[in-house]
Parts: structure tokens; C-alpha cells; sequence
């Protein structure tokens, strides 16, 4: 089995979420991605006002209604709408379909304005996807590095926290999150060069590393190939490609009643 971990809505053709959902799956399936994960929606804002990350997850809501039993979805947040946020929170996850938590670029996860956040989704065993990146012209002014989440990491020793795209830069991102066990790093964005897999595998364990493409961004082909050519073990690659996505989910999936 492959978990697809990072999906969007975006850089795929369609009038409607359902319509661009039913695209990504089609491609997917040639690929043999049997279960994806969807967050925000379209167009994209950096710094989303409450109605509009609201309308985003409404988006992609629609997406999953007819895709229940191949799709999941996130819920996207902005910390600087503290309240909103966890009020969206409960509207979309506890009282909702979604199963997770979306965080990009308004706020820096080191800040303290996402303990609440982090609190309340812990609470409802909601996974928690958090976006890094390492940019060598510099980051967007509330863009988190590694360094960013592991600072956020100490301070929530005992959930699960996702460190989206390794930074990009994924030799320091490895090494950024290596002494948090509570973090786990996503494969999804980068170029697929050679060495990653085998790194991150040494140095955290292929327990804590989890499959995904950044699909339309990024093909599924050319990310799943960092995983299918990467010298490790077989056991390794399937944790890789699914079974450490499945257990994270197995939880919140549980609580709802739902079979992964």
C-alpha cells in the first residue's frame, strides 16, 4: 500500500473541488497511491483571514464527500486567529469529516501562539502537519524552518508533530529534529536526490519518516521515487510508504469510527 501524506487542490485542472480531487486520484491510481491526504484550498493565502481559511476547508470538505474511502483532509489553520482557529478546530475536525491539522507560513511555529492549537488538536488525536523550509534567499517572515518546530517539539514532548517538506534543505532538517522523537519528517516537495531516504533512515529511523508528494506541485512519480530507489530494507520502505502514516492516523480514524 501507499499513503500519499500531501495532497492539494491546486495545480490541477477542474471547475470544482470535485472534479480536481477525482484528477489527483486518477493520476494517483497509475501510481498505485491508494489512500491521500488533502489540505487548503484554492487560490492559496499566505495569511489567511478566518473566512477564508474557513472557505478553503469547506473546499476541500467538498472534495472528500464522494472520496471518503480512498481520501482524507486537514484542517488549515492560521495561529494568528487564535480563537478562530480553534473554534474552526472543533467545526471541522471534532464536529466535522477532517482528521488533521494544516499549518503554513503566517506564523512561525516557534511562536507561542500555537500551543493552543497544538493543545486542542492533540486532544482530539488530530494529526498535526506543520510546513518548513530553508531558503536560501530567506523565508517568508512567519515561515518555520526545522529549527522552528523543534523548538515547538520541546515545548509538546508528547505529540506527534509533523515537520513538512524536512525543510527542504533535508540534511539540516534531519538533524534540526533528530533529538525530538515526537517529530516525525515528511519526504514530500524536494527534489528527489539521491541520499535523503538513506539519511533520515540512519539517523531517525524509518519510523519516524513519512511518504508524501506536494501533488500538483510535485509529481507523484518523481517523489515516490525517492522512497522505491532509496538502499534500504524492504520493511523500512513499506513503513515509509504507509504504515507510519496508517499509525499516526489509527487514533483519530479509530474515535470517528472510521477503518483506514
Amino acid at each position: 500500500m501507499i499513503c500519499d501524506l500531501h495532497c492539494h487542490l491546486s495545480g490541477v485542472d477542474g471547475r470544482t473541488p470535485g472534479e480536481r480531487i477525482a484528477q489527483v486520484i486518477e493520476i494517483g491510481d497509475r501510481l498505485g497511491i491508494e489512500r491521500f491526504v488533502f489540505y487548503m484550498g484554492y487560490p492559496w493565502s499566505q495569511d489567511p483571514a478566518p473566512d477564508e481559511f474557513r472557505r478553503q476547508n469547506d473546499q476541500v470538505i467538498e472534495a472528500l464527500s464522494h472520496w471518503h474511502h480512498r481520501a482524507f483532509g486537514f484542517a488549515y489553520l492560521n495561529p494568528k486567529h487564535e480563537e478562530e482557529s480553534l473554534k474552526e478546530l472543533d467545526r471541522t475536525v471534532k464536529d466535522g469529516p477532517l482528521v488533521g491539522v494544516k499549518l503554513w507560513v503566517a506564523v512561525r511555529c516557534s511562536d507561542k501562539r500555537l500551543d493552543s492549537i497544538i493543545r486542542r488538536a492533540a486532544e482530539l488525536k488530530a494529526v498535526i502537519y506543520q510546513h518548513t523550509w530553508l531558503k536560501s534567499g530567506g523565508n517568508f517572515p512567519g515561515e518555520s524552518s526545522p529549527l522552528d518546530l523543534a523548538e515547538l517539539a520541546s515545548r509538546h514532548p508528547e505529540t506527534p508533530l509533523i515537520c513538512g517538506h524536512t525543510g527542504g534543505n533535508w540534511e539540516v532538517g534531519i538533524r534540526a529534529v533528530r533529538p525530538h522523537k515526537n517529530v516525525f519528517i515528511d519526504t514530500a516537495g524536494s527534489d528527489p536526490t539521491a541520499g535523503f531516504v538513506e539519511m533520515a533512515a540512519g539517523e531517525l529511523g524509518p519510523e519516524r519518516i513519512i511518504y508524501g508528494s506536494d501533488c500538483g506541485g510535485r509529481s507523484f512519480a518523481s517523489q515516490i521515487g525517492k522512497i522505491t530507489s532509496a538502499d534500504i530494507p524492504e520493511a523500512a520502505r513499506k513503513q515509509i510508504l504507509a504504515g507510519n502514516l496508517r499509525k499516526l492516523l489509527f487514533p483519530i480514524l479509530k474515535a470517528k469510527g472510521v477503518r483506514l
